[in-house]
């Protein structure tokens, strides 16, 4: 896909990853939206167990599980879609994109997975890394303050892979503890600002995590995946992407390499997007964005309380292609 006419007023949709759940998240639009409340029964009817309880009521340290957190944020995120499509009819963003599992979100508000393989794809790749933190215990660790430059060295020097480049100035490290440990020492020596070592149940984005890309692999191959209706990016190549076979490639990829936000995000300024809404659970990506490029707007969607802002937003912006 060529890169989009300046004369368009381009919006483009992101989806939150993994570590911004909580207890509630979802439960306005539930209770206020039949769109939204049809997407979460629907959920607890194809993974057979109450995710919406625990979406709405924990318990906290249930939700946090790599296994629930993973279809609760998608489902969650998709919700918060339904009641956009709800208040404006016809809404197409100008691209759509997300942050490892956001990816998967993505691809289902793009039509390129159903909604049903999307949440069964994503509870058992929560599963597959869980499963795989076991049997391959490693961490991870967030490190501000640094360039890229710094990171890469700190990287060779450690072993520590690098899992997430979420801004110019903010990786985050991924390996073996030792490993990830030496990363954060060599980080505050050459001046960090901030090392912090996260509480996850294994070293994702890693090759530690070998094992789960490769039993993803084979649950993707039995699903199909269309070209999706609107520009997508995945998060390995940090470009479009419409091919199918190209997709679910990355989507396997997606597990033990670095997530390119930067990348991504840095790609869809040079096609010309400045304005976005985070749609589901948090503000984590508005904040990165901000970090890129000071240009970006970010709306969040995540609450009722969000609606009016969004709505404001895009009704200022009627000459758009992408609201009907």
């Amino acid at each position: 896909m060529g890169i989009l006419p300046d004369k368009m007023v381009k919006t483009g949709f992101l989806f939150p990853g993994q570590g911004i759940q909580y207890v509630g998240m979802g439960k306005d639009f539930y209770d206020s939206y039949p769109a939204a409340r049809e997407i979460f029964d629907r959920a607890d009817k194809v993974l057979n167990f109450p995710l919406s309880k625990l979406c709405f009521q924990g318990p906290e340290e249930e939700l946090t599980k790599t296994s629930v957190a993973q279809p609760a944020i998608f489902t969650a995120s998709l919700a918060a879609l339904s009641v956009l499509k709800v208040l404006l009819p016809g809404l197409r963003p100008a691209a759509a994109c997300g942050l490892s599992l956001g990816e998967f979100t993505a691809l289902a508000a793009a039509g390129s997975i159903t909604f049903e393989d999307g949440l069964r794809l994503v509870r058992s790749r929560g599963e597959y890394m869980e499963e795989a933190g076991r049997r391959h215990p490693g961490t991870m660790a967030s490190v501000i303050g640094l360039s890229k430059e710094y990171y890469a060295e700190i990287s060779r020097e450690s072993g520590a892979e690098i899992a997430n480049y979420n801004s110019n100035e903010q990786i985050v490290f991924s390996g073996l503890k030792n490993k990830v440990e030496r990363a954060g020492k060599l980080a505050e020596e050459k001046g960090a600002q901030k090392v912090i070592f996260l509480n996850v149940s294994g070293a994702f984005h890693s090759n530690l995590m070998e094992e789960a890309r490769e039993r993803l692999r084979f649950d993707l191959e039995k699903i199909t995946i269309k070209s999706p209706s609107v520009p997508f990016i995945p998060n390995v190549t940090a470009r479009f992407e419409s091919d199918p076979a190209k997709i679910k490639e990355n989507l396997y990829r997606q597990v033990t390499s670095s997530v390119q936000w930067v990348g991504t995000m840095e790609f869809l300024y040079s096609q010309g997007l400045r304005s976005f809404i985070e749609i589901g659970p948090g503000k984590v990506l508005k904040g990165l964005a901000r970090k890129i490029n000071p240009d970006f707007n970010v709306l969040n969607l995540d609450s009722l309380k969000n609606i009016e802002k969004v709505n404001e937003f895009l009704a200022e912006n009627k000459e758009s292609p992408y609201v009907a």
